[in-house]
């Protein structure tokens, strides 16, 4: 019998202080002070992608781009979604929702939250009402609260789809 729904948590924390743009959710945020990463850092869309490969028991984003591997030295996280999503539909399943946890200090993320969600919205091919995207910072505690790294966390639900998308 297959399951009718799966669950999947994933995620991914970065340095900042790189000289290029801070990139969340496949946007950019701010001009500089981006995340020290092998790729382009985008902690949301990271946490997302591990996730969904979580879902599925598929492994994580080590697994399918090893930060070893030059090919993906400064690529855009975007393009690694566009890998991993066929993945999902081709197993018979869509993404039912999403809950995303961002710690930040700086830059504030209010003002960005709805054009974030309308973003990844767009990204994952679903309604924004199936994203929610929360903003928090950390009280000056940690790494993250002092200004050096950014957090990110994420649940999603995978709901078996009736027949499969293709993309």
């Amino acid at each position: 019998m297959q399951e009718h729904y799966r669950i999947g948590l994933g995620e991914d924390i970065h340095r900042l202080g790189a000289p290029r743009p801070l990139w969340l959710a496949g946007m950019e945020v701010s001009p500089s002070g981006g995340a020290i990463a092998h790729s382009d850092g985008d902690v949301v869309l990271h946490a997302l992608i591990d996730a969904l490969l979580g879902a599925l028991a598929l492994g994580d984003i080590g697994d399918h781009f090893p930060p070893s591997d030059p090919a993906y030295r400064d690529m855009a996280s975007t393009l690694f979604l566009e890998k991993v999503l066929p993945m999902i539909h081709q197993r018979g399943y869509r993404i039912n929702n999403c809950d995303i946890t961002i710690r930040l200090e700086r830059p504030k993320l209010y003002p960005f939250k709805q054009a974030l969600r309308e973003h990844l919205a767009k990204l994952l091919h679903v309604d924004i009402e199936q994203i929610s995207l929360k903003a928090k910072t950390s009280e000056g505690l940690d790494a993250v609260g002092e200004g050096e790294a950014v957090f990110c966390q994420v649940a999603v639900l995978l709901a078996r789809q009736s027949v499969p998308l293709s993309l």
